[in-house]
């Protein structure tokens, strides 16, 4: 019986060695193309970990996921229905910010798909200026889809003089399309929220024209 010839494995790893040298593979040009490839992944990793935190932001603001509420830009086409619930109005303040802050009702009723505003009150009972922005979603956590807000104070940085007052308007609707969603079925309330966080290096504003150089025109 005839046998194949063998071949020994220090054949087969002198092969392998010509054949990556002949596609100009040497050990040093193959160390180089690992670490490039480390290199790669690394920053692609580095990037993948910065891009995380907006992806999910934008991921919560488009399906409401975790009681993120949504932005909407006009009322309802449909208008309110007959069908009322209530809302309930939470505030709270991060440790660092010595602020005041809280709503001016802690529960309305309205009718879904009414638009409605109300007002939170903020104090800043610090000697200096200080600044915050405040977070914010609904409970329970699955109608954060439904609740529809037109205009908030926690879009924006929120900058207060020492001893400073201010009401900040929330303009908001709960969507009509919640009534299709049978798991709402038995919901009578919800909980908008909000907490102030302190913003350490607070946006510089340029001043503001007055009203008599606007209409003089000295900008």
């Amino acid at each position: 019986m005839d046998h194949e010839p063998t071949i020994s494995r220090d054949q087969n790893r002198t092969d392998t060695k010509r054949r990556l040298g002949g596609l100009g593979f040497s050990g040093l040009g193959r160390d180089a193309l690992v670490a490039s490839i480390c290199g790669g992944v690394v920053a692609l990793m580095v990037g993948a970990s910065y891009a995380a935190v907006p992806f999910y932001n934008w991921f919560c603001r488009a399906t409401g996921f975790n009681g993120t509420t949504q932005v909407a830009t006009s009322a309802p086409a449909t208008g309110p229905i007959a069908r009322r619930i209530s809302v309930r109005f939470d505030s709270n303040v991060a440790p660092g910010l010595p602020w005041k802050f809280e709503p001016e009702q802690s529960e309305i009723e309205v009718n879904i798909g009414q638009v409605v505003t109300v007002f939170y009150t903020v104090t800043n009972q610090a000697a200096r200026t200080t600044a915050g922005q405040a977070a914010y979603n609904v409970a329970p956590l699955t109608v954060g889809s439904y609740f529809q807000k037109i205009n908030c104070f926690c879009f924006t940085e929120q900058t207060m003089a020492p001893g400073e007052k201010r009401e900040m308007p929330v303009v908001f609707y709960v969507d009509p399309s919640i009534v299709d969603d049978h798991e709402n079925d038995r919901l009578s309330s919800i909980t908008l929220s909000y907490t102030f966080y302190p913003v350490r290096d607070p946006v510089v504003k340029p001043l503001a024209a007055s009203e008599d150089d606007k209409r003089k025109g000295n900008l």
